[in-house]
């Protein structure tokens, strides 16, 4: 193994590199397109992030900021069911779920005299359609009133120092996460949400505030705020889907570090063992590594991920230790067949779980080093390399005497 074959060697990785590079980005500008495109068809179907506003009511009076005294309802007991439901659309799952809402208020009257009271309650959103629906003011009968600009308003006379209840039930869908708001700066009084999921991954948005109290058996979650001043917003993500286009674009990014590794144990432990490959044979070597994304990235359009990734995997190691046996022989392919499977399946594997990606590939470049060490503790590099470049050097044709034929 001369200073020529190994650069040889590294312009092949170089290049399959450059090709790995070119196919993440295919996969990547292809998950954006399909992402800006069918995300909109999803949210026109099912609905955008649902942002339930708490209830107000407010009375006109001469006093008030603009004729009005705004209020707060005195006592809220809200209950929320988030049945998560992702559905997929190109290479991407959505994170789509159903909700039902049903909240029971108390509006008071503050003043001595009877006011007439006007409560309002705003809808989450105005692109979604709400089954069931049911808003009811005081003892009459459910109202009928329709939303305008996403807002429901109704009137009810109050006697003084009086309550009216109030009940908002309804059921929808929506995408990616439910809130609860608060108004800004407002005191929040007699509230208690109880919210129960049917999913295991916990997540509470960012601006939102933890749960008082939480069932992880039953999944409900509890927020009470007896007396809050600027209560903090109450939110849930749905959880997080693995979704086949980025994790095929980072596989691809990443496997040319995966390459080096497998090249090199390759490299030396061939040395070692004296089997030295051509440069054309970790040409192919390289083609039968890089069939793995290639084929995983399109087999995710009519596969399940998994079955997807273990196919391309299986048809790579299939291709790439059958001809290391062909090539070499069955010595270094009992290397390379543990090499591929834990440089190039396990550690593209470890990118379907988030923030492992780094550590296993710590983890495996120890290992590497560790088992080379090993491996070659004892060897004499200098005698090992004088050997090779000693076996691979032809003997030169003895030199004809210039006086042979007069000799003759």
């Amino acid at each position: 193994m001369n200073f020529t074959r190994i650069l040889a060697i590294a312009l092949i990785t170089v290049c399959t590199a450059i090709a790995w590079f070119i196919l993440g980005s295919a996969l990547t500008l292809r998950t954006a397109e399909s992402s800006g495109q069918l995300g909109n068809e999803v949210t026109d179907v099912w609905g955008p992030t649902m942002d339930q506003a708490h209830p107000n009511a407010f009375y006109l009076s001469p006093t008030g900021a603009r004729g009005k005294v705004i209020l707060q309802p005195v006592k809220s007991r809200v209950a929320v069911s988030l049945d998560y439901d992702p559905k997929k659309r190109g290479l991407l799952w959505h994170r789509t779920y159903s909700v039902s809402f049903a909240g029971e208020y108390e509006i008071a009257n503050p003043t001595p005299i009877a006011q007439t009271i006007y409560v309002q309650f705003p809808l989450p959103s105005q692109k979604v359609s709400y089954q069931n629906f049911a808003f009811t003011l005081g003892d009459a009968a459910p109202r009928q009133t329709a939303p305008k600009d996403g807002m429901i308003t109704e009137a009810v006379v109050v006697p003084p120092k009086a309550t009216v209840p109030l009940t908002v039930k309804y059921a929808s869908r929506g995408m990616d996460t439910w809130r609860y708001q608060f108004p800004d700066a407002s005191r929040v009084r007699g509230f208690e949400l109880t919210m129960t999921t049917n999913f295991d991954e916990i997540n509470f948005p960012k601006g939102t505030g933890s749960p008082t109290a939480r069932d992880e058996k039953t999944k409900t979650f509890t927020w009470s705020y007896p007396d809050v001043i600027s209560a903090a917003a109450i939110g849930m993500d749905m959880p997080k889907v693995l979704n086949a286009g980025p994790v095929a674009a980072r596989i691809a990014f990443f496997a040319p570090v995966s390459l080096v590794f497998f090249f090199a144990v390759l490299l030396i432990v061939g040395m070692v063992q004296g089997v030295n490959l051509h440069p054309m044979n970790y040409f192919f070597l390289a083609a039968g590594c890089f069939a793995f994304q290639l084929l995983f990235a399109y087999l995710v359009d009519l596969l399940p991920l998994m079955q997807s990734f273990s196919a391309a995997a299986i048809v790579s190691m299939v291709l790439v230790c059958g001809y290391v046996w062909a090539a070499a022989g069955p010595r270094l392919f009992w290397v390379s067949l543990p090499a591929q499977f834990a440089y190039m399946v396990l550690f593209s594997y470890s990118f379907f779980f988030d923030g492992l990606t780094g550590l296993t590939l710590t983890i495996g470049a120890i290992l590497t080093l560790g088992l080379l060490m090993i491996l070659t503790a004892k060897v004499e590099w200098a005698t090992m390399f004088a050997k090779v470049q000693l076996g691979q050097s032809k003997p030169m044709p003895p030199q004809i005497p210039t006086d042979w034929s007069a000799s003759r």
